[in-house]
């Protein structure tokens, strides 16, 4: 079958990848669509440090070819969205309510392929780039079936992230003010997450001017170009003299966790949302967390996939959530090449492979 290898020098597209079988509590699903995060690229430029050979992609939707054992949520036939969280379901975290915190889900990827008789390691759980993958059945949820396949598979990690960041984490309540820094596909979720959650003063940053379009169809009631020479803060602080409620870094910039912890008003947030390289250190002024300001880090949403991905295909149904609009490109999984090329030059909001 087909799929996306990294072997630690270069991705590459292969037609001879084989996949396992799932056993008790997994799910074989053939993926029908795959979005590209910068996080399948943080692992190619070596940001995200991840053992190779491997089989990316993590944010995918397809049908349900085979349950393992003891699968009773899903079967045969259905339509579903993955996540990347395989958590245990059984551990104290697990019990609270939040499955991002699992301690058996981090950092132990499993070897479900083979290539040449060779076992190559899954990225994020999911392996969403190739025909067919297999996950434990907490990552499967199912959607329906008229949900578009392209549409579906942004919902696994773009919008759980992005959405969730608002929604769960900082809990953004009506009438609250917003600064948005990072317009990809994770900042285009914060947008309409806080459009969701009734946020009135909602200003998204991004060294990009074109961006401004998309950003206000989402949920920006300003805009701020970064790369004007008079800067960011000062624009923001134009809009918002006395300071932002929730800040959400979407970039993974040391200067700009900085920027988002200057930009807070009193007893504000700042969300922490983009990846930096493993070592990088940010600073900022400690007096100015004095003022019940905090800092909060985020991992995939703080969501619960089972709920959250149900929720957000019901808003999507609604007409309250954007998923179409995200999709800017959908390619075939053989020209994942230009794929890269234009989500990197910052011509797309998400590019999603396909395997017709």
């Amino acid at each position: 079958m087909r799929g996306v290898i990294f072997d630690g020098e270069r991705p590459q597209v292969v037609d001879d990848l084989d996949v396992r079988g799932p056993g008790p509590g997994e799910v074989l699903v053939a993926v029908a669509a795959a979005g590209l995060c910068h996080s399948d690229l943080s692992v190619i430029d070596g940001t995200i440090p991840f053992p190779v050979p491997a089989v990316l992609g993590h944010e995918g939707a397809g049908v349900v070819e085979e349950v393992g054992v003891g699968v009773t949520h899903v079967a045969r036939g259905d339509h579903v969205a993955l996540s990347t969280l395989a958590n245990c379901g059984t551990c104290a975290e697990c019990d609270r309510g939040r499955p991002t915190m699992c301690r058996r889900s981090i950092g132990m990827p499993g070897r479900p392929f083979s290539r040449r008789g060779g076992k190559l390691y899954q990225f994020a759980s999911s392996s969403a780039f190739a025909e067919r993958t297999v996950v434990k059945a907490v990552q499967a949820v199912r959607i329906p079936a008229d949900l578009p396949p392209a549409s579906a598979a942004v919902i696994g990690c773009g919008v759980l992230t992005g959405v969730g960041a608002v929604l769960n984490r900082a809990r953004v309540g009506q009438g609250d003010s917003v600064v948005v820094i990072g317009t990809g596909g994770v900042g285009l979720n914060v947008l309409q997450g806080a459009r969701i959650a009734g946020a009135c003063v909602i200003v998204a940053v991004d060294a990009n001017p074109e961006k401004e379009a998309v950003a206000r169809q989402f949920g920006a009631t300003h805009f701020v170009d970064a790369s004007a020479p008079a800067g960011a803060r000062a624009a923001v602080r134009a809009i918002l003299p006395s300071g932002a409620d929730h800040a959400f870094e979407c970039v993974g910039d040391a200067g700009l966790v900085r920027q988002a912890v200057d930009l807070l008003d009193r007893h504000g947030q700042a969300v922490l949302l983009g990846v930096p390289p493993a070592a990088a250190e940010a600073s900022f002024l400690v007096s100015s967390l004095y003022l019940d300001k905090s800092i909060l880090g985020c991992r995939y949403g703080s969501s619960r996939p089972q709920r959250d991905i149900a929720l957000y295909a019901r808003l999507y149904g609604e007409g309250r959530l954007l998923l179409d609009e995200l999709v800017t490109t959908a390619y075939p999984v053989e020209d994942f090449a230009k794929a890269v090329t234009d989500t990197l030059g910052g011509r797309v909001a998400r590019a999603v492979l396909t395997f017709g």
